[in-house]
């Protein structure tokens, strides 16, 4: 009788729990509404958790840290909302109010004119998106060369070999911008300190010389790994090495 009774409480319990990912996402923001917002973010954390990845998850995930005063936790989530929509006002404004609660203010280093270039026009499309540009280029331009082989008439071949150079330039140009894009985003590792405060040190041990403290909520970029260390630069040019647990990466 008792192991009848105890599979029946397992089967019910079970039941209780069967959410789907949007019901535990609507239930976080009535806790969010009722003000409960650590109830609130661990509904959210079961979303995050089944790998489903959304704007509005991620933006009131954030806002929830936010309004518990957690920095480190509401700029990274701020920041992860912005991998998926770069272009959210309501992210990019809640952000900067989350940033203010952050104690470094690090003055970013001037861009050089490249930098300016890349980001104002090579990265209106990801790596992705340049590589589809080049495929279609490069059978555009088979396209044209075999239009070119195939007409009799001078002037048309004329024109269909000036297509077929122009595609196939503008290919062997995206494919090298697709390259770099991609060397770009994987060398691209930001991260949020997450620790209340933490010591930058010139070389991966405790006895290192202290460059820089940093504190809760700073972004940087891991450029290099060892053991329980992470090599990181500051928007200012900074480099150094912080124990790899006081960050996480975006």
């Amino acid at each position: 009788m008792r192991t009848v009774l105890t599979l029946f409480v397992v089967v019910f319990c079970q039941v209780l729990d069967a959410q789907t990912p949007y019901d535990r996402f609507g239930k976080g923001n009535i806790e969010y509404k009722n003000g409960n917002y650590q109830e609130a973010i661990d509904l959210y954390n079961k979303v995050e958790d089944q790998n489903l990845a959304s704007v509005d998850l991620y933006f009131n995930i954030a806002n929830a840290y936010y309004k518990l005063n957690k920095v480190g936790p509401a700029i990274y989530y701020y920041e992860k909302a912005l991998q998926l929509d770069p272009d959210n006002k309501d992210v990019l404004t809640n952000l900067v109010f989350a940033k203010r609660l952050a104690l470094d203010t690090i003055e970013e280093l001037p861009k050089t004119l490249f930098q300016k270039f890349n980001m104002n026009y090579l990265q209106v499309l990801n790596y992705n998106q340049w590589s589809y540009l080049a495929v279609g280029l490069s059978f555009l331009g088979c396209l044209f060369f075999l239009l070119y082989y195939l007409v009799k008439r001078s002037n048309s071949k004329r024109l269909y070999f000036i297509f077929s150079t122009t595609c196939f330039l503008l290919f062997f140009a995206s494919f090298f911008i697709t390259y770099q894009q991609y060397q770009l985003t994987k060398n691209n590792r930001p991260a949020i300190i997450f620790a209340e405060k933490t010591e930058m040190r010139s070389a991966p041990t405790l006895n290192a010389e202290e460059i820089f403290k940093i504190h809760e909520g700073t972004k940087v970029m891991v450029i290099d790994a060892i053991d329980n260390w992470k090599k990181i630069t500051l928007a200012d040019g900074k480099e150094g090495w912080i124990i790899a647990d006081d960050l996480k990466e975006i």
